[in-house]
């Protein structure tokens, strides 16, 4: 499979585990495609992207980095919603950074250090 397609692929995933919660709390749905499609985004950006770093760093790195402006504004209206944000940022980023070097390397196209 091509890169775009594996990194759009676990992006979507990741998306999709991400807005579960914030269904069962009943956020926005403005708050739920924003997620997703910055999920769909990092992804994308960790397939494509050469670093000569471990994977889940550079799953951890883009999620973050796509994650800061989103991040001001809801810091500024509610910074205590960070924290968990920060967790799943790690989680999904890092496991996104994995799963995408995976299967990348599972298909024969370059290596990437895990």
């Amino acid at each position: 499979m091509k890169k775009s397609i594996i990194g759009l692929i676990v992006g979507l995933s990741a998306g999709l585990i991400d807005i579960i919660p914030m269904i069962v709390m009943n956020l926005t749905w403005d708050a739920n495609l924003s997620a997703l499609t910055m999920w769909i985004i990092v992804g994308f950006l960790t397939a494509r992207t050469e670093l000569k770093i471990n994977s889940i760093i550079k799953g951890i790195l883009i999620a973050y980095l796509v994650l800061l402006p989103s991040a001001i504004l809801i810091g500024w209206k509610e910074p205590v919603s960070l924290l968990p944000i920060s967790i799943m940022t790690i989680i999904l980023g890092g496991t996104q950074g994995y799963m995408i070097n995976r299967f990348i390397n599972k298909n024969g196209s370059t290596q990437h250090r895990v």
